[in-house]
């Protein structure tokens, strides 16, 4: 399935709103205005704004404010919220030893685990 890019810009200006305030990514403090002005600066694709602001890059990974996101740029963009993409996840920058996930901390005792 090919991914669908949106290069065309929104119509008109950007004309701030009463809910440009509302705090749309709560973990990273992000609120709907500056979503919408990212859009209009040329941001067309989920990873383009997360990369921007950090919109999902906080404690929840995105969990609460991913559709959010997505249907303001559908919004903004004139489209269906299903025609915008969903961002990547990325595995973590360091690579980790297998090691680290084997050794969980976890004992056996007399046929009980233990945590340590």
């Amino acid at each position: 399935m090919s991914k669908r890019i949106m290069r065309t810009p929104p119509e008109g200006e950007f004309v701030a709103r009463p809910d440009d305030s509302l705090i749309i990514c709560r973990c990273e403090e992000i609120t709907r205005g500056e979503i919408r002005r990212a859009i209009y600066d040329g941001m067309r694709t989920m990873n383009e704004i997360k990369r921007y602001l950090r919109v999902g890059m906080g404690l929840c990974q995105g969990q609460t404010c991913n559709r959010l996101v997505q249907g303001i740029m559908a919004k903004e963009l004139g489209l269906d919220p299903v025609e915008v993409d969903i961002p990547l996840s990325r595995s973590p920058a360091r690579p980790i030893p297998m090691s680290v996930y084997a050794n969980d901390g976890v004992t056996k005792e007399k046929g009980e685990r233990k945590y340590e």
